[in-house]
């Protein structure tokens, strides 16, 4: 079998690392990460945060708000609600910043035009 992973589409010949090393390529890396790093990092402290409040304030974590509904059940909840939050927010985010970066190099990787959302334009083809 060897090491010949590459799609029907692609051709045989391109180069991969000049792909990975193109500025286009390393913009996209870029960019990628200055959204996932942070947010990786925000979302496990709030999580973390959490997990110690639950450990070690249980009182108040255990305070009543509204009949059996208690700080720490709201905050578990929480936990939820920011992590669809954030899965929206980053499919956003790549929508409008990138997605149209990986269409520019999937189509000069591949020799066809793709649209911002990845699929083929139709009748387009270099």
């Amino acid at each position: 079998m060897g090491n010949d992973a590459h799609t029907p589409d692609a051709p045989a010949s391109v180069d991969f690392e000049g792909v990975q090393a193109s500025e286009q390529f390393q913009e996209l890396r870029k960019r990628h990460r200055s959204f996932v790093f942070p947010m990786a990092v925000v979302f496990l402290l709030w999580y973390f945060a959490y997990v110690l409040l639950a450990d070690y304030a249980v009182e108040f974590m255990s305070t009543k708000v509204w009949g059996n509904i208690n700080i720490g059940l709201l905050l578990g909840l929480a936990q939820f609600v920011t992590t669809f939050a954030i899965t929206g927010w980053y499919v956003s985010y790549s929508n409008r910043r990138l997605d149209p970066i990986a269409a520019e190099i999937r189509n000069e990787i591949e020799g066809h035009e793709f649209d911002a959302n990845g699929k083929p334009v139709s009748g387009a083809k270099k």
